[in-house]
C-alpha cells in the first residue's frame, strides 16, 4: 500500500471525493467530519499523512493542528477555502507541511501528498533527527523529544518537555501565561495560570539550577521569555 491517509474536512460529498481518488491510488484512508472526530482518530492511530480542512466544526482546523503538533510529527497538508496569506503563514509556522487553496484539481493534492510523503519518509528521517532548538547549551530534539544541557541529557515529564519546546520555538517572544496555558495545555484546561509558574520552576530545577545557566527569564506582569 502507498500509505495510511486520514481526511478530515466536514465537506462530506469532497471528502468522498478524495476518498475515492486516494483509494484508486493505492492508499488505505479514514474520514471524520469535524475537528474533534478528527482529532481522536489523529491521536488514537498512526497516518502515514493528514489532509486537514481549516474550516471545521467542533475544533477549527488551526486547534486540530496544534493539539496535533503537542505529541506528532506526522506530515499534514492544510485544505483551505480562504486565499489568504495570514491564514497560510499561521498554518505553516503551526507546523502543517503544505497547503492548497480551494477549488483545487485532485492531480494538484495527489502530487502534493506524494511530494510531502517523499521528503518526510524514513530516507530522510535521519536528517529530520538531527534538526534541534538551540539555546546557549540548552538543546532540544523535537522529533525524539530529547533535552541536554552541554552533553549531559535532561530528563523531563511530558508536560515539562511540551512546556520548554513550546518556549524555545518562540525563543525571543515574551509569553503570557495564558497564551502557554492555552497552547501547552489547551484552551479547554480548567485550572489556575499559577500552573505555569510551578512547571517554569520545575524546568528551572532540571536545566538550569544545576548548570549554573539561566535561559528561561521572567517578565514581571507578563510572563516568560527564552532569548539566545
Amino acid at each position: 500500500m502507498a500509505g495510511h491517509i486520514l481526511i478530515i474536512e466536514d465537506e462530506e460529498k469532497l471528502a468522498r471525493f478524495i476518498e475515492l481518488e486516494l483509494i484508486y491510488e493505492g492508499y488505505t484512508v479514514e474520514k471524520a467530519t469535524d475537528g474533534r472526530t478528527g482529532l481522536v482518530l489523529a491521536q488514537s492511530k498512526h497516518f502515514d499523512l493528514i489532509a486537514l480542512d481549516l474550516m471545521l466544526p467542533g475544533l477549527n482546523g488551526f486547534e486540530v493542528l496544534r493539539r496535533i503538533r503537542q505529541t506528532s510529527s506526522v506530515p499534514i497538508i492544510l485544505l483551505t477555502a480562504r486565499d489568504d496569506t495570514m491564514d497560510k503563514v499561521a498554518g505553516l509556522d503551526g507546523g502543517a507541511n503544505d497547503y492548497i487553496t480551494k477549488p483545487f484539481a485532485i492531480e494538484e493534492l495527489l502530487a502534493r501528498i506524494r511530494a510531502v510523503l517523499r521528503n518526510t519518509s524514513p530516507a530522510n528521517e535521519n536528517n529530520k533527527n538531527e534538526r534541534f532548538y538551540t539555546v546557549g547549551k540548552l538543546r532540544l530534539n523535537p522529533h525524539s523529544r530529547e533535552v541536554w544541557v552541554g552533553e549531559a541529557p535532561i530528563d523531563l515529564t511530558k508536560k515539562e518537555f511540551d512546556l520548554l519546546a513550546y518556549l524555545i520555538q518562540h525563543k525571543g517572544q515574551v509569553l503570557s501565561r495564558e497564551q502557554l496555558l492555552d497552547s501547552v495545555w489547551g484552551y479547554d484546561y480548567i485550572g489556575k495560570t499559577n500552573t505555569i509558574d510551578v512547571y517554569i520552576r520545575y524546568l528551572r530545577v532540571k536545566i538550569e539550577e544545576p548548570f549554573g545557566e539561566k535561559f528561561i527569564q521572567t517578565v514581571r506582569g507578563v510572563g516568560y521569555i527564552i532569548r539566545e
